[in-house]
């Protein structure tokens, strides 16, 4: 932990208080940090603006304050479009989203707020606006990472680091 601390201090100038909240079980937060870093923090089939934009997406529907704030950081930085990313934190639907970014979107809300309803036959318009499905893979695994941590984020009440709300704006 101490490491990883060490390494968040180094590249964002600030520990993130998700990895403080989460230390009192550091074996548990480890196993989650190596999925999240795996699926959010690499090279992907996905961008790191898309893969970001989902998160905001879902913790947004989640009403995930801390996720909200620090993905929405990330979506500012990586989008280089910090008006867009302040909506989508909002409603994505007044983003002024490509039809890309809205099939995304609507497949992701879906998916957060009614997994029961979910069918294949929803995979057809992330297809019609071009992903193929090692994205559309890489979409739902992002869309359920995210379910499952706004989850614990809000159980235990995380609050944003003040640095996040100046992060990734002009």
């Amino acid at each position: 932990m101490a490491k990883l601390w060490g390494k968040a201090e180094e590249n964002m100038g600030f520990v993130p208080n998700v990895f403080k909240a989460q230390a009192y079980n550091g074996e548990q937060f480890l196993a989650w940090w190596r999925y999240f870093n795996l699926l959010v923090n690499k090279e992907g089939h996905l961008s790191n603006a898309d893969r970001e934009f989902l998160a905001v997406v879902v913790s947004n529907l989640n009403r995930c304050t801390y996720c909200c704030i620090s993905h929405g950081a990330a979506l500012r930085e990586y989008s280089g479009d910090a008006r867009m990313a302040d909506l989508v934190a909002v409603n994505w639907r007044q983003a002024g989203l490509d039809e890309r970014r809205q099939a995304m979107a609507a497949y992701a809300e879906k998916l957060t707020l009614h997994p029961a309803e979910v069918t294949q036959a929803d995979l057809q318009p992330l297809r019609e606006v071009g992903l193929d499905d090692h994205e559309i893979l890489e979409l739902v695994q992002v869309v359920g990472m995210f379910n499952m941590t706004n989850r614990v984020s809000t159980a235990i009440g995380m609050v944003p680091n003040e640095e996040y709300h100046s992060q990734g704006r002009p």
